[in-house]
C-alpha cells in the first residue's frame, strides 16, 4: 500500500478532505492500487524555515508588520 506523506500549513478539515481525495485518486491511477494511505503533518509558520528566514516572518513582512 502506498503511503503518501504531506508536510504542510494548518489547514481546516475540508480543506484537508479534498487534499486527500485528490491524492488517493492520482496515486491509484499512477499505481493501480486501491489502497492508499495519506497522512498529513501540519507545520506552524514559526518552524518551516525558507531561504534563511522563518516563514513566520516572510508572512509578517508581507502582510505589512
Amino acid at each position: 500500500m502506498p503511503t503518501v506523506i504531506v508536510e504542510g500549513p494548518r489547514a481546516d478539515r475540508e480543506k484537508k478532505r479534498e487534499l486527500v481525495k485528490r491524492l488517493t485518486e492520482v496515486v491509484r491511477e499512477v499505481y493501480g492500487v486501491h489502497h492508499v494511505s495519506v497522512i498529513i503533518h501540519e507545520n506552524e509558520t514559526e518552524n518551516v524555515g525558507v531561504d534563511g528566514e522563518l516563514l513566520s516572518d516572510v508572512l509578517e513582512r508581507r502582510r505589512g508588520k
